[in-house]
């Protein structure tokens, strides 16, 4: 019996400084969140716009916040860089029509390409919430993985450069299209460029060269005389096929059937007597 009302305040102590341990980490959990939300540099000026496709995404910085009005079913593009070491996160929060207008549940996905469109992996956060028919808002989030300084070609692994970033309805009643909508985004982004040896030779960036238009020269007069340049007259036979095997090949098989042509017929004719 002695024993057993040792034991009792034992497991009692035991039982409390465990409850106290839980108490202290839950408390904990919402400050953790609360620093690892992105939050918005202090005189950055606010982006008001959108692109509709990769060429014409708008381009954010890391801090700047983002509000923009579009319609239900719109897609829109931003495009953001990214350095070695540096990982991304992305927090999004769209304003739904009053549940007046809707009709149903809508389903919103956020998707981040990499400089050559390949499509990047989340680690951590919502990427497709489903939002119900009587929702105010939704919220969506994304955490890019660390960019790494090099990579092998067949890694996939992200590496500096441009970053795309692409919001858009997956699934909603077709009555709920073109309904307006106001889009609240923030980058935020933490790391250390030393985290990763090696060195990448160029960003990731895809090579953009639009053609230019050639200004004539107002000195020349366009005539419709042949030209005294004999390299003209070769560039006009262009058009004709390069002589090759296959061109001897097709000559003498031509010629050959016409010569089986001509030895059937006589084989098969008959002269009139």
């Amino acid at each position: 019996m002695l024993t057993h009302h040792r034991q009792g305040p034992a497991r009692t102590r035991h039982r409390l400084a465990a409850g106290v341990l839980a108490a202290a980490f839950a408390a904990l959990l919402p400050a953790a969140a609360a620093v690892a939300a992105p939050s918005p540099s202090p005189g950055s000026a606010a982006v008001n716009r959108s692109g509709t496709s990769f060429l014409t995404a708008t381009v954010v910085s890391v801090g700047q916040p983002v509000r923009v009005t579009a319609s239900t079913g719109d897609y829109l593009y931003w495009s953001f860089n990214a350095t070695a070491g540096q990982i991304t996160e992305i927090a999004l929060t769209v304003t739904l029509p009053p549940a007046t207008k809707r009709t149903g549940a809508s389903t919103w996905t956020v998707d981040v390409f990499d400089g050559l469109r390949r499509r990047q992996a989340c680690t951590d956060g919502v990427q497709t919430p489903v939002a119900s028919a009587t929702a105010a808002e939704v919220s969506l989030g994304c955490t890019l993985r660390r960019v790494r300084s090099w990579a092998e070609p067949w890694s996939g692994d992200p590496l500096p450069g441009t970053y795309y970033l692409r919001l858009s309805v997956t699934d909603l009643p077709e009555q709920d299209l073109g309904l307006p909508v106001q889009v609240d985004m923030l980058l935020g982004a933490h790391g250390d460029v030393t985290a990763d040896d090696g060195e990448l030779k160029a960003p990731l960036v895809p090579q953009v060269k639009p053609g230019g238009v050639l200004a004539a020269s107002g000195s020349e007069d366009p005539s419709a005389s042949p030209s005294a340049n004999p390299g003209e007259a070769a560039e006009a036979l262009d058009w004709l096929p390069d002589l090759s095997a296959r061109w001897i090949w097709t000559t003498v098989g031509g010629v050959l059937a016409a010569a089986a042509g001509v030895v059937g017929f006589s084989l098969t004719w008959r002269r009139r007597r």
